[in-house]
């Protein structure tokens, strides 16, 4: 009866979306088993509460999902059912939206690559205790080992703003560490052109694969994203990633789940946070929704407290 009645609240939702992507003029989710099977497969990053999962699907409670739709509650299929032991009503994930886009519209949709960034089970004690950054919360003074091989610590670049995010080099997901990327590159550009708050400022791409992001392969990267040469001293924009040991730690604390997935891949959320001059969270951003322009005014507004 359950999986009926999910069934058929999966098909009375998308038809409902077909109907609002149409006004848009956007072709909406179409009917798997109507549509044809060939188009352009699309990804999108998702970001939801679980409210209830049967056999092979998880209903959430998402987030708004940039050129795709809007906040909603419906049911999606997992591409790996067995994962459904280890979602639990209540527990906030995110993960990847696959779908098929042709003439009919979106459809074939799946996800994968889930992470559950929040537990809700009470009976439940989950191996890592994932921190909620919030406005205020004292930073610990993390070190890390940078693209040039030298050690830094989060608390060198106390008296600056200190605006930070979460990469992997060999992430294959254009929505999720190469638009961090582009993003901070973006807000870069931006500062320099104001000289006085460059000099208050510092950008950190932190990784979380000291296996294979060593400084040679994080300087590599960096130069992609900063233009310069390798001549670049990254004075403004340091790429580096903690010791193995430390790690779990430094994810915890800024709520970045991690999660190695097939091929050498790995599944992980996003955070970006704006850390004040006394070295306190003054911003921070869990989803890729963000704007480079919103992270400059929240900067400028760190910088004149």
């Amino acid at each position: 009866m359950y999986r009926k009645q999910t069934v058929l609240f999966l098909t009375l939702v998308l038809g409902i979306i077909s109907i609002l992507f149409t006004g848009c003029q956007r072709s909406g989710l179409s009917n798997p088993s109507n549509a044809a099977q060939t188009g352009t497969p699309k990804t999108f990053p998702l970001r939801g509460k679980v409210i209830s999962t049967d056999a092979s699907h998880v209903t959430l409670a998402h987030d708004a999902i940039p050129g795709f739709m809007e906040a909603m509650t419906m049911p999606y299929k997992l591409k790996d059912p067995s994962i459904v032991s280890e979602l639990h009503p209540g527990d906030i994930i995110t993960a990847t939206l696959h779908v098929v886009e042709d003439e009919g519209g979106y459809h074939d949709a799946v996800i994968d690559n889930v992470v559950v960034v929040a537990q809700a089970k009470p009976d439940y004690k989950p191996a890592k205790q994932y921190h909620v950054p919030s406005v205020g919360d004292s930073v610990p003074d993390f070190r890390m080992l940078n693209q040039s091989g030298h050690t830094i610590h989060l608390e060198q670049f106390r008296g600056k703003i200190l605006v930070a995010t979460f990469i992997y080099t060999r992430c294959p997901l254009a929505d999720y560490c190469p638009r961090m990327s582009h993003n901070f590159a973006e807000i870069d550009q931006a500062l320099a052109k104001d000289s006085a708050l460059y000099q208050k400022t510092h950008l950190l791409s932190i990784s979380f694969d000291p296996k294979f992001d060593t400084p040679s392969v994080l300087r590599t990267y960096g130069e992609a994203y900063t233009g310069h040469s390798t001549k670049q001293n990254f004075a403004h924009w340091d790429f580096a990633v903690p010791p193995a040991r430390e790690l779990d730690q430094v994810l915890e604390f800024f709520g970045v789940g991690v999660t190695p997935d097939e091929n050498q891949t790995i599944a992980h959320s996003l955070s970006t946070v704006v850390i004040g001059k006394d070295g306190k969270i003054a911003a921070w951003y869990p989803t890729n929704e963000w704007k480079p322009s919103e992270v400059v005014d929240a900067i400028k507004k760190a910088a004149a407290a």
